[in-house]
């Protein structure tokens, strides 16, 4: 898989925060853009008839998530739907995952008035060409052309316009990093703990489904009842990116992905590794919105 470099030809509004080598302001304009699709999840969006977009596809193992930017970048719309149809990185209900981006596909086109031809797509580091193939076809027996499959954490880093720095993406099913230099990314790695490992350690631990631990970690006692019960696994994960990050040192870190969510993550891996670490608004868009934004644009 070819990584590619930080947002290619587009512009962003945090080029002059990059350039100063300043991260929380570079967060805080990233922000202002997440910030905007989420609110955007819903209801009309107006777009010219000749106005170019760009889709992108995530396929995660907690959620689907399709986004659309305008050529420059900037938000448009979004949909999303909670699935089971990925595990690790892996897609493991090939139709179930074709009909859910067809709907989000269709929602989409109502909310925009426009037909949308094509989207990239992205599967996290290190799962090899056979996921990058089925990810490929999935979207494509959705009725989009492919134009691009990535990588996770790469397109994450592209819509926060990290110039040098480490991106952990903790989706449901695996842990991704990348590291930057210079805007290029040098290193790639991912390995089997994410939000789905939260929710069957807080499964056992109260003795209930996984469907009732998964609404009880998404939902407010969180951060006040089970953020202890979740601590082992949250230093696991802070210890798989220690460990990466060793050989590959970064001064500043941003946190991406779903279960980043849970309150404290981001003090836990920054006592693990002694540099800043970050977390968007949203968290779960990031991604999604980064691989639109690294996508071929259509024309109207």
């Amino acid at each position: 898989m070819t990584l590619p470099q930080v947002v290619p030809g587009v512009p962003g509004p945090a080029t002059a925060a990059r350039e100063a080598d300043n991260p929380a302001r570079l967060l805080e304009l990233a922000n202002q853009r997440i910030s905007l699709m989420w609110n955007r999840l819903a209801g009309p969006c107006q777009v010219g008839r000749d106005a170019s977009l760009r889709v992108g596809v995530d396929l995660g193992t907690a959620n689907v998530v399709v986004a659309v930017l305008d050529e420059r970048g900037e938000p448009l719309a979004a949909a999303l739907e909670s699935a089971r149809v990925v595990r690790d990185g892996l897609v493991v209900d090939y139709l179930g995952a074709v009909r859910i981006i067809r709907r989000l596909v269709a929602d989409l086109e109502e909310r925009l008035d426009r037909k949308l031809a094509r989207a990239a797509c992205a599967i996290p580091p290190g799962t090899g060409a056979g996921a990058e193939r089925v990810t490929a076809n999935v979207v494509e027996a959705a009725g989009l052309e492919v134009t691009g499959v990535l990588d996770e954490p790469t397109a994450a880093a592209a819509l926060l316009e990290i110039k040098d720095g480490a991106v952990v993406d903790v989706g449901g099913g695996t842990t991704g990093i990348s590291v930057l230099r210079g805007g290029r990314v040098i290193y790639t790695a991912d390995e089997p703990t994410g939000g789905t490992h939260f929710t069957l350690v807080l499964a056992g631990h109260l003795n209930v489904s996984f469907e009732e631990a998964e609404a009880i970690k998404l939902g407010g006692r969180a951060s006040r009842e089970i953020a202890p019960v979740l601590h082992p696994v949250v230093e696991k994960v802070a210890s798989i990116v220690q460990r990466h990050l060793t050989a590959h040192p970064a001064r500043t870190v941003y946190l991406v992905g779903g279960a980043v969510a849970l309150p404290g993550m981001a003090a836990v891996i920054a006592s693990y590794l002694g540099v800043p670490v970050y977390t968007p608004a949203h968290p779960l868009l990031v991604t999604p919105m980064g691989i639109a934004l690294l996508s071929a644009p259509q024309g109207g």
